[in-house]
């Protein structure tokens, strides 16, 4: 048969079904991104969901809450051309289920390992709930006591903060430059993440804010892996993978310069805990080397895993603080009060006290969570709180991003930035002042809940107020977009803002 031949047999076989996917897309795509009750999108005999999932992929996070937002119980069944059922929901009560009632019975799934083993490997949040999860949570959660988050704040943050983040504003001010504060923020907590965990600084907030080839690997490879879960099948990344072409030969190359770096920082670490006592350099790296329980390779997924926890959550959500701040002025203002209520430089007691700026954080990640999807996969077969029956091996998906938005969960007025919806009000000895009021982690999954909620959330709160309070204090930002833009909510691992967030800073007057 001649190559023409088979050309043409193609075309006839497959045209049509490229013409009613086209076909599909034009006259179905606002249903399928604004479903009502009685509309929800339907799949279709063997392909399931997949023209909805298709035709809305640019928008996926706003088409999901949509689907939620009018789903019985918050929760709906997508079906994709191959694969397990995925069952998205934004029920607390089921939250509740799969992260804390039937914990073990809900896993990371087979899926989720695969397509991010090459670069999480065995780290903490790639390896299910197993004795090597038990002994990685039980080494870091040494790191989180009061004292190490006071060290964190005082001297990793603070040092950060008055030697590098504020003159960097500071020339940028007096020149009136166009800066992408994303960039500055992931620069912040990549040196803050790296010093107080590694004992290492990368010094990638500089003023010549330096290419450094890792930054760039180590986001080309979470992209990359985040990619696969975007393919129609799994066959094709892994075939890919064994021609060594295209997203795959790339994903290579990333993940071999994320590990050489992860290597180089577990050498110098080695080498400075046999020149001097282990007691002088106590960080998070030195614990698990002291432990003497793994391999070199074990620990350079720990180093991967809590540079992705360290750099991208804080930096994502201090992102789109700033913007949402842009944007309702009477926040900023009482954020402002509040600073100036405390010193110059405060310490750890008064850095905990910040309760508006707290709220603010809080109110800012309910719209945009740095995670803004997780799941698990059911090892067995379950029943759901709403009565949805999950079959094994299928995904239950729950959406920080989507129970945000939720009226039934923050009321008609879900829709308006209200720090003061985690605040109430109470007479103290020198007059009223706010306490915080905060949510249960079922209703409010941003730091992840049950067994695995993060470990981190205290000391990622402590960063985030010091930043603000010291950024606000000095300057105003303002976002150097046209009037009405509204910048795209994308995410590989952890979410961003598309483009970067493109600022100027003002020095304030007052």
């Amino acid at each position: 048969m001649s190559i023409q031949l088979l050309v043409t047999s193609f075309l006839l076989c497959f045209l049509p079904l490229v013409l009613i996917f086209f076909l599909f897309t034009k006259t179905t795509k606002a249903k399928g991104s604004s479903p009502t009750s009685n509309n929800l999108p339907k799949p279709y005999p063997i392909i399931g969901h997949n023209f909805h999932i298709l035709s809305n992929r640019n928008q996926r996070f706003d088409w999901i809450t949509s689907i939620l937002q009018n789903a019985p119980s918050a929760t709906y069944t997508i079906y994709p051309l191959q694969g397990p059922a995925q069952i998205w929901t934004a029920n607390p009560a089921i939250v509740q289920h799969i992260l804390k009632t039937q914990f073990h019975n809900y896993t990371n799934g087979i899926h989720f390992r695969t397509s991010l083993f090459d670069i999480l490997g065995n780290g903490i949040f790639n390896v299910d709930n197993g004795d090597s999860w038990k002994f990685q949570r039980q080494i870091s959660s040494h790191e989180f006591n009061t004292n190490s988050l006071r060290k964190f704040v005082e001297i990793a943050v603070e040092t950060e903060l008055s030697e590098r983040l504020i003159p960097f504003l500071s020339a940028a001010a007096a020149n009136k430059a166009v800066i992408d504060f994303q960039d500055i923020l992931q620069r912040f907590a990549f040196d803050n993440i790296c010093k107080i965990a590694f004992g290492y600084d990368p010094a990638y907030l500089l003023p010549s804010l330096p290419q450094a080839e890792f930054a760039r690997a180590f986001d080309d490879a979470i992209r990359l892996s985040e990619d696969r879960f975007q393919e129609l099948s799994i066959l094709v990344w892994k075939a890919k993978r064994l021609l060594n072409i295209g997203s795959e030969k790339r994903l290579k190359v990333a993940v071999s310069q994320v590990h050489e770096f992860a290597k180089n920082i577990i050498r110098d670490k080695k080498k400075e805990l046999q020149e001097k006592p282990s007691s002088e350099s106590i960080d998070l790296l030195s614990r698990f080397l002291i432990s003497g329980q793994y391999d070199d390779n074990f620990v350079r997924d720990i180093v991967i895993s809590f540079t992705l926890a360290g750099r991208d959550t804080t930096s994502a959500a201090l992102t789109w603080f700033f913007w949402l701040l842009s944007k309702n002025p009477e926040v900023e203002r009482e954020i402002l009060k509040e600073i100036k209520g405390k010193s110059d430089t405060p310490g750890f007691e008064d850095i905990k006290e910040m309760v508006f700026t707290h709220a603010s954080l809080c109110e800012s990640m309910r719209f945009y969570p740095p995670v803004p999807v997780d799941g698990r996969s059911a090892e067995n077969d379950d029943v759901l709180p709403d009565g949805t029956v999950v079959r094994k091996e299928e995904a239950v998906q729950y959406s920080p991003y989507a129970m945000g938005r939720m009226e039934s969960i923050w009321g008609k007025d879900w829709a308006e930035f209200k720090p003061e919806r985690w605040l109430k009000k109470e007479e103290g000895g020198h007059g009223e002042k706010w306490s915080f009021v905060g949510r249960d982690p079922y209703t409010y999954p941003v730091f992840h809940a049950g067994p695995r909620i993060c470990l981190g959330k205290e000391m990622a709160f402590l960063q985030m107020k010091r930043v603000v309070g010291g950024v606000l204090r000095r300057f105003k930002v303002v976002p150097a977009m046209e009037d009405g833009f509204q910048p795209l909510f994308i995410a590989d691992m952890t979410a961003k803002m598309k483009g970067g967030f493109l600022i100027t800073v003002q020095e304030r007057n007052d």
